[in-house]
Parts: structure tokens; sequence; C-alpha cells
């Protein structure tokens, strides 16, 4: 087991709290200026039960991971509500439920490669990479000469997953998205 500083907490870690595992579904940086510390705050999924809880962690906290065995493996394709997975070691499959993933589907495509961690034999975790990029398969036209502004428009990507991009990002752009929190990073 190691204890890792509570800002160090991304989505897909699984924590050992409350003398039970628990997987990462959203964490944000929380600081409310002039109003105590800044916190973390984490909702997470209990890996055996399936219950969810919000859990605020101070940033000196120190949480502890929980010891997992991680694999490499690479996303092959959707099969149904099953997506199947190939370890590069030893080039099995593993086929995963769509509800398993908790809305992490929407950032696969062919020969993604990912972390599938285990616990005590069993796959309980999917850890993306950092970014990913997808392909614009729809939004609103371009505005000709636009240049980075704070203004956003919805485009939906090749895998159906709905992002805010700049109005200059027109349909066929390949665009960086940020898994942690689906947001758009740059072009690609």
């Amino acid at each position: 087991m190691a204890k890792v500083s509570a800002v160090e907490i991304r989505v897909g870690n699984l924590l050992e709290w409350d003398k039970r595992v628990w997987r990462v579904l959203k964490c944000y940086h929380v600081h409310v200026g002039g109003r105590g510390g800044a916190f973390m705050q984490v909702e997470m999924k209990d890996i055996e039960g399936s219950t969810k809880t919000n859990q605020r962690f101070r940033t000196e906290d120190k949480v502890e991971r929980a010891f997992v065995e991680p694999r490499e493996m690479e996303f092959l394709y959707q099969d149904g509500e099953n997506y199947v997975f190939m370890d590069q070691q030893n080039y099995e499959q593993l086929s995963l439920a769509g509800d398993f993933l908790e809305g992490q589907a929407g950032f696969l495509l062919p020969n993604t490669e990912v972390q599938i961690n285990f616990y005590n034999g069993r796959s309980i975790g999917v850890e993306l990479p950092p970014s990913v990029v997808l392909a614009v398969s729809d939004t609103e036209p371009g505005i000709k000469n636009a240049s980075a502004t704070n203004s956003f428009k919805p485009a939906i990507m090749e895998t159906g997953i709905s992002v805010l991009v700049p109005p200059f990002v027109n349909i066929g752009d390949r665009i960086k998205i940020n898994t942690n929190d689906g947001s758009y990073i740059e072009r690609a």
C-alpha cells in the first residue's frame, strides 16, 4: 500500500478508505478564497457494493492507494454492450460490460492503450491516458478567421460524446481532449 497526497488523486484511481476499496469517478480541486484551506472533492464508487459517496480530503491529507495489479491492455472493439480489450503481454482478451466503464467509453477508439487494474484477480478499474485525440463528427459551422475566444460551442465526437470547443473548430477536425473532465485542450 502506498499513501499519496490528496492532490494526486485522479479519475480511475483506486483508494482504500473506510476499510473498503473505492474507484474515483470524479475529482475536483476546490479553493475557497480566504475561507479556510483548499480541498479535493472526490466522488467515489465502492467496487464491491456499487454504492457511491462524495468525500472531501484536505490538500495536506494522505490517502491510501489500494494495491492493485495494473496491466497494460489495448482496446480492440465494442461487441454489443461489451468492450473487448487485449493484454499486451500474453494476448489474452478480456470483455468488460459498458456500465463498468462509468462514462469512459466515449474516449475509447480501437487500438487505444489503457491500463486495467486488477484487485484479487478481478478487473476493477480502467485508467485512460491523460488525453485522447478524436475527430469532430458534428458541430455548427466554424467562424472564418476566428481566434481563440472565451465562447464555446458543442461538438459531437466520433465516439458520440459531446465536447465544448472553440468557434474555429469544424467538422472533420481532430482535437485533443482531457479524459479527466472531457474538456477541449487543443487541435491535434
